[in-house]
């Protein structure tokens, strides 16, 4: 039966598409359901015009995407979310102008993946990252993990290179046999460094799946399983 004390999730979407689309069906997957109407609401702005993250922070000469993106938060408010979710690890270096925007709680997906590294494997001292150059360049889970007592390892620049040019190709749908070696290549460089594990820390990476050479922790089933839990008002949100 559907529970009506249930919260209604905003996802501001879109960056990219692809990846959007993959977290609400790990929403799905995660959410005990015999019916249709025991899913969760969600309400999804999938808006791929927001303006480019790798331009603004990586080229340094894109449009700010933070406007745009508290727009889109004040809109999913006015549609009747409860809380919002932003679906891209890098987006979240613009988390203040959504936060600041709305009136209902905004999920920080880098401080709900540092505490789930520390609450889950407290043992960990070293923790590969596998993200976009603008989440290494901003410091995003740089700074929360330091807090946490917890050393962050990136792949070398030319594996970071090569990262980066494996999130392109899985932004224009080429998901192939050479775009899922590059991503291996990648992999064995952070396991060679000393990662015994590594966050998988970009939506289309997540999307893109497959078996790697160290410990994963998918960001995005992370963020899932929390939307799940808030939404059912089993917690709230972080």
């Amino acid at each position: 039966m559907t529970d009506h004390n249930e919260r209604t999730v905003g996802i501001l979407g879109g960056m990219g598409p692809e990846a959007t689309v993959d977290l609400m069906q790990r929403i799905i997957r995660l959410t005990p359901a015999l019916d249709d109407a025991d899913h969760i609401r969600c309400i999804v702005d999938n808006n791929p015009k927001v303006p480019s993250r790798i331009k603004a922070i990586i080229e340094g000469g894109g449009e700010d995407p933070g406007p745009c993106m508290a727009d889109m938060g004040r809109r999913l408010e006015a549609w009747g979310a409860d809380f919002l979710a932003i679906a891209c690890n890098t987006a979240h270096y613009y988390y203040d102008a959504v936060r600041e925007a709305v009136h209902i709680p905004v999920i920080n997906l880098i401080d709900l993946v540092a505490n789930h590294v520390k609450d889950q494997f407290p043992e960990l001292g070293k923790v590969g990252i596998l993200a976009s150059p603008a989440v290494a360049m901003t410091g995003l889970y740089t700074e929360r993990f330091r807090r946490l007592g917890i050393e962050d390892i990136w792949p070398d620049p030319d594996h970071q290179e090569r990262l980066l040019n494996v999130i392109k190709a899985i932004k224009s749908g080429i998901t192939d046999a050479n775009v899922r070696a590059d991503y291996q290549t990648v992999c064995e460089n952070l396991k060679r460094k000393g990662a015994t594990a590594a966050i998988i820390a970009c939506t289309e990476l997540s999307a893109l799946g497959g078996q790697l050479p160290v410990a994963a922790l998918d960001a995005a089933e992370i963020l899932a399983q929390e939307i799940v839990a808030v939404a059912k008002n089993r917690k709230d949100p972080v």
